[in-house]
Parts: C-alpha cells; structure tokens; sequence
C-alpha cells in the first residue's frame, strides 16, 4: 500500500497494470512515459522474459495538488501476461494501491481475457486483498478493429459485478463515465456492484491517459 517519504514529501502509490499477453499494457505505460514531462518522471525499467516485457516508472503529476501537505508520486508497472510468468505476477501485485485490467477487446482473446481476470483475482486474495474494496478500472482496449466484440459482451464476461451486501453502499451509483449506466445498482432481488470502465485504442493514444486519471483519482480519494 502507499509509501509515504516524510524527507521528499511525498506519498508514494502504486498502480499495476494487469491483463492478458499483447492486450496494450505495454504500449498504456509506453504512451505515458512518452508524454508526461521528463522532469517529472523518473526512467524506465524495462524487465525482458523470452516473449514480452515487464515495464515499471514512476512520476510525479503536478496537476493533482496535494494531500495534506504532500505530493502524490505514481509507480507505474505492467505484469507479464504470460500465464507461466504468475509468480512474476504475484511479486508485482504486492502492495499495490490500484489496478488498471486491460482487456484485449478481439473476440478470440476473450478466454485469455476471463482467464487474466480470474488470476488477477486469485493472485489478490492469496494477499488478503479484495479487489471489490481497492481502487480498480477496466480497459477496453483495441476497439478500432473489425474484430472487437461488443462492449456488453466484454461487461457480461469481465465485469458483471459482485454483490453489495453492505447495507449503506446499497445504493444507485451512476457512472459518471457513461450516462444511462451505473456502477451500482439492483439486479433482481440483490445489489450489484462494477467496476468502471474505459474503451481505448491504446496505439493511438485514445483512452490511454483517461484511464490513468479515473485509477489515480479513485486512489487519491481513499488518501484523503
């Protein structure tokens, strides 16, 4: 969980960007690093595996203010995507502050897609966390290709929610990221609760930095 540098004033978090292989996890942090100014971030590491890479940098937004006195310092990082590499997984997502899953929106990647959501799952309930309680966001991502499956069909099998059974959050939250939806709501006789989500054409940039701004607002929010 966050790391707070009393000499530097700053609060360090962590996001994890977590997903199946070649979903865009590398090109989301690759098109941040290479926008965000070079003097607010630090460089960036790159772990090599035989088909994919393990990103990580961190950076300081300077538009996010402070909070209670400190500034916020993000540390980026991405997980191999390869099933085989979990315990490389695992190690990452330990003390992480928010998730970004970044789904590969091509209809034949949709069981590598249920797969990764069932181990991101698996992997933060072997710590203690749960991840219907952490700051969490979904990504669509490639949806410019003539392949990509429908965004309903990407909510029915990713994010079809999980009960709310504390009374106080049961409750319609509308999701202010899409009119018309929320984020909890009734579902027959039982509360439900989603993640929210973004669709993104990661290459191009489109979604890219919107998606990190919804993940870090909602941990600067469990900050203050």
């Amino acid at each position: 969980m966050s790391m707070i540098n009393y000499a530097s004033r700053e609060i360090n978090c962590k996001l994890v960007y977590y997903g199946p292989g070649l979903g865009g996890k590398t090109t989301n942090l690759e098109h941040i690093y290479g926008k965000v100014s070079p003097n607010t971030r630090g460089k960036m590491i790159s772990l090599a595996t035989e088909t994919e890479r393990t990103l990580f940098f961190d950076f300081l937004p300077v538009d996010l203010g402070t909070i209670r006195g400190f500034k916020t310092r993000f540390h980026l990082y991405t997980v191999p995507g390869q099933v085989y590499y979990n315990a490389s997984r695992k190690l990452i997502l330990k003390g992480v502050d928010g998730i970004v899953f970044v789904a590969d929106s091509q209809i034949e990647r949709m069981e590598a897609n249920v797969e990764s959501m069932q181990n991101l799952y698996d992997n933060m309930s072997e710590y203690g966390y749960d991840l219907t309680k952490i700051p969490f966001v979904i990504q669509y991502n490639k949806r410019d290709l003539p392949n990509a499956a429908p965004v309903k069909d990407l909510q029915a099998s990713l994010n079809p929610g999980w009960p709310v059974e504390d009374g106080a959050q049961q409750k319609v939250v509308p999701d202010p990221l899409h009119p018309g939806e929320n984020l909890v709501e009734k579902a027959g006789h039982e509360w439900v609760g989603r993640a929210p989500y973004l669709e993104a054409v990661a290459v191009r940039g489109d979604g890219v930095f919107d998606t990190l701004k919804t993940v870090s607002k909602t941990v600067l929010k469990t900050l203050s």
